[in-house]
């Protein structure tokens, strides 16, 4: 295994299937939204109730495969309740009518690790699914800066390297990952050195969610066909800006950015050799810690963010956060005691206050903060809301 111990590698086992792309013969996913607002309550002491949205029905399922290297650990029932909360957070946020299957197992060196297989197809296959499937305003954007006609603008080539789940997410059909039991792919972890849940988290550890979450990623789509330039790229590399606004396709430099319109630079690309070109940076400065990091961070405990942008915009189907219910609201004294449900499992939600209804929600101040971690009820304490003089005050539930 190349790269040191914190590296999050997926170049183990990357096998490539040709299939006929467009004849007989054998050859082989403006405003980018990261934040929600819910109004909770519009004056302290009133009695309010909301219900929960009808969201729409959730078609994305992913099947976890548990090998007995987790079956027979002792903390399996911790490790597969932490990979299901993951699974679940993608299954509401997608809704690609597809099910994946992922075998998940142990290793005992690095930090993570995937396999998975792609086929190759024409540039203009892929360019016109993408267009059929485009839903949201990410897409659009994406979509304005892609050229039309056989060419992909990172080599100037026809072909496009793209994972099988990649691929039943845009409608293809017939590209079979080939692996035993029909999984799309292996994730492996080192759960050793992880912090198996998030409620006690050890400082020296690393996170067993969003680790997880990062070969998901890898499985379902995510990789850069660097350093290899010769063979097409992958539908990531689409994506590959310098700090000019300029394509690029290189290892060189440390400028590359994931940008959907070479103009409002979201990420950057990792460039360290003993790291995927395909994560993002975050070796050699302070940065803040991401799910897809080439280099994980200890302690640290990151939700999916860009990476959702990442997805959505090279195939997958993404959804708003489903819009939760509050179901009781109470005082005890002078603290603001707040029940609901439907929240975003593995969410991290902020109620925030203030006694002016039209200021702007970054002027409103943070009571209580809560990450949502084995379903989507939740409860809110915010300890001495009640203040004195105050005729009113207001709450809105805040989705990091």
């Amino acid at each position: 295994m190349p790269g040191s111990t914190f590296n999050y590698l997926s170049r183990t086992v990357k096998a490539i299937k040709q299939f006929p792309p467009m004849n007989s013969k054998l050859r082989s996913h403006f405003p980018l939204v990261t934040q929600s607002n819910w109004l909770v309550r519009r004056a302290l002491l009133a009695a309010v109730v909301f219900f929960v949205m009808a969201m729409p029905l959730r078609a994305f399922v992913i099947i976890p495969v548990w090998d007995s290297s987790i079956t027979t650990d002792t903390n399996a029932a911790e490790i597969e309740n932490t990979i299901n909360m993951a699974i679940q957070y993608y299954e509401t946020r997608f809704a690609d009518p597809i099910t994946v299957s992922i075998q998940f197992e142990e290793m005992s060196s690095g930090l993570g690790e995937s396999q998975y297989v792609y086929y190759q197809i024409s540039y203009s296959q892929f360019l016109n699914a993408l267009q059929t499937d485009a839903t949201t305003t990410n897409d659009a954007l994406a979509l304005a800066n892609l050229p039309s006609g056989p060419n992909e603008p990172v080599t100037g080539g026809t072909i496009i390297n793209v994972h099988t789940a990649n691929l039943e997410a845009l409608g293809f059909t017939g590209y079979d990952s080939g692996l035993p039991g029909g999984i799309e792919g292996y994730v492996k972890l080192n759960t050793s050195i992880m912090n198996l849940s998030r409620t006690n988290i050890s400082r020296s550890k690393y996170d067993l969610l969003a680790t997880a979450e990062h070969e998901m990623d890898e499985v379902l789509a995510f990789e850069s066909k660097l350093p290899d330039t010769t063979d097409g790229p992958c539908p990531q590399d689409l994506f590959r800006y310098d700090s000019t606004g300029a394509r690029t396709f290189t290892t060189d430099g440390d400028d590359a950015y994931f940008s959907l319109d070479s103009t409002n630079l979201l990420v950057q690309f990792n460039q360290e050799s003993d790291g995927d070109y395909g994560d993002w940076w975050s070796k050699g400065g302070p940065h803040t810690p991401r799910v897809q990091d080439a280099f994980a961070t200890a302690g640290a405990t990151p939700n999916p963010n860009v990476e959702l942008i990442g997805l959505d915009v090279i195939g997958f189907d993404l959804l708003p956060p489903p819009q939760p219910g509050i179901v009781n609201i109470t005082l005890s004294g002078k603290n603001l005691v707040v029940d609901g449900t439907n929240g975003l499992v593995t969410g991290v939600y902020h109620l925030l206050t203030s006694t002016n209804l039209t200021l702007p929600a970054s002027q409103w101040a943070s009571v209580a903060t809560n990450a949502l971690m084995s379903n989507g009820n939740f409860t809110f304490t915010a300890t001495n809301a009640v203040k004195a003089g105050n005729a009113s005050a207001f709450y809105v539930l805040q989705l990091q």
